[in-house]
């Protein structure tokens, strides 16, 4: 009988933690090779995490609930295989639900962290000593922890780190800003008219009442409500509001759904915009841009963020270089990263780097909202729900008609900083002229 271990998969090399929401299985309990036995949740996604090796769980070593650094054995199988099977490799990740590991995530910009910052230590030779206070901070903090200092004003050698080697963790960041020096005293802060909100997020506490019932925020759940009240804080958000009719493209979409289904892609609405979408946010790149300090970066790749509502929460995988695509490869990638999603098999990466978000508070029925930008990003669209209503028509002779049309209202909410009125209706018109004319040629 040989021992397997089961340990924290290191969901990309910026990922230096992770919780245990929910054990699949108990002790005891019978498991197949590559059949889930645990959700694990962090910065970056919810995944399941398949068995090593088929055999008995033989013991639970992290509850639910409990946070832990990668590469942390979390669990114990029993197997009848004469040899135990490897761990996997801390660098690679390791699989959620299938056989092939994920992407590692792709390093941050503008400041990725080395590669043997995050591998095992009985692998990574003796470093020459850092020779500057940046290389040291490099060495003792992910890019996350960074990014959140940064966002903080938080100077990283003043907090103690309880990770690995003194790796300054998620978990003692916060501790630290709850408790830790006032943010100002952070040296180079940015002036205040360009420096991000300081301070962590604070939700007020209210009284719980009689008969209440009170649960703890999930992990995902936690980080949406801050990042919500971050992006509040930090972009001068506007709406504006465009109606689109969509009569034209529900004609193709019936005339070709079969077609494409026989394809292997579903042919939603959803594809249709996201389609007009990408290939105007080439011709309006302020939207596909972020704000950087006094700077503006205007990013390269055209990568739509797709909002999925989810029991647990809400995610928004990506789709990359969605310009490039057909409609076709839109409508697959789709429904794949949604299916995906709502099975918690998305890789790291796979929810990283939008540049631009739309999400569809529609297909629950509602007319319309008023979408929080997706920070760093500046623009995000909301669709409403798309149905039969009544319009007015002109004719060729001038008369006006009541039809009956498919329409929807769409709703932009940009970053007032750096998109005008006037660059956030041209993108709008644009997208409304093209979501009405829809050439046939492009299905």
């Amino acid at each position: 009988m040989a021992r397997v271990d089961v340990i924290m998969p290191q969901m990309g090399e910026s990922i230096a933690e992770g919780t245990v929401s929910r054990w699949l299985k108990k002790v005891g309990d019978p498991v197949k090779r590559d059949e889930p036995i645990l959700e694990i949740s962090t910065d970056k996604v919810d995944a399941e995490i398949p068995a090593p090796a088929s055999g008995v769980l033989a013991e639970i070593k992290v509850p639910e609930g409990e946070t832990v650094e990668v590469q942390t054995v979390v669990a114990v199988l029993e197997t009848d295989q004469g040899a135990p099977v490897s761990a996997p490799d801390s660098g690679d990740g390791a699989g959620a639900g299938s056989d092939a590991a994920p992407a590692a995530e792709p390093p941050p910009s503008p400041s990725p962290a080395p590669a043997a910052a995050l591998a095992a230590p009985a692998r990574t030779p003796a470093a020459a000593p850092a020779t500057t206070a940046d290389e040291r901070l490099r060495q003792r903090s992910t890019p996350l922890v960074r990014k959140m200092a940064a966002e903080h004003g938080v100077d990283l050698s003043q907090v103690t780190g309880t990770g690995h080697a003194g790796r300054v963790t998620k978990k003692d960041l916060l501790s630290f800003l709850e408790s830790g020096p006032a943010p100002a005293s952070a040296p180079a802060a940015a002036p205040p008219s360009t420096a991000a909100p300081s301070g962590p997020v604070v939700h007020p506490t209210v009284e719980a009442w009689a008969g209440d019932r009170v649960e703890p925020m999930s992990k995902i759940r936690k980080l949406t409500a801050d990042h919500m009240v971050l992006s509040r804080r930090t972009s001068a958000h506007v709406t504006s509001f465009y109606e689109i009719d969509f009569t034209r493209i529900a004609a193709l979409r019936q005339a070709h759904k079969a077609a494409y289904l026989n394809r292997g892609a579903r042919l939603t609405y959803m594809a249709f915009i996201i389609k007009a979408v990408a290939d105007n946010l080439r011709t309006h790149p302020i939207l596909n841009a972020s704000v950087s300090g006094d700077s503006i970066i205007y990013r390269r790749p055209v990568n739509i963020g797709v909002a999925v509502a989810l029991d647990w929460g809400l995610i928004v995988p990506v789709i990359r270089d969605a310009d490039d695509l057909s409609l076709a490869g839109i409508a697959k990638a789709v429904v794949d990263l949604a299916e995906r999603a709502r099975s918690k098999r998305l890789n790291p990466d796979e929810v990283q780097r939008g540049t631009f978000t739309i999400t569809n508070p529609g297909v629950f029925g509602s007319y319309i909202g008023t979408p929080i930008i997706n920070q760093p990003q500046v623009g995000i669209l909301g669709v409403g729900a798309i149905e039969k209503r009544p319009k007015v028509l002109t004719l060729d002779d001038g008369q006006d008609v009541i039809a009956i049309r498919t329409m929807s209202m769409f709703s932009i909410s940009y970053d007032h900083r750096i998109v005008d009125g006037a660059d956030a209706d041209r993108f709008m018109a644009d997208l409304k002229r093209d979501l009405e004319t829809f050439p046939d040629g492009a299905l």
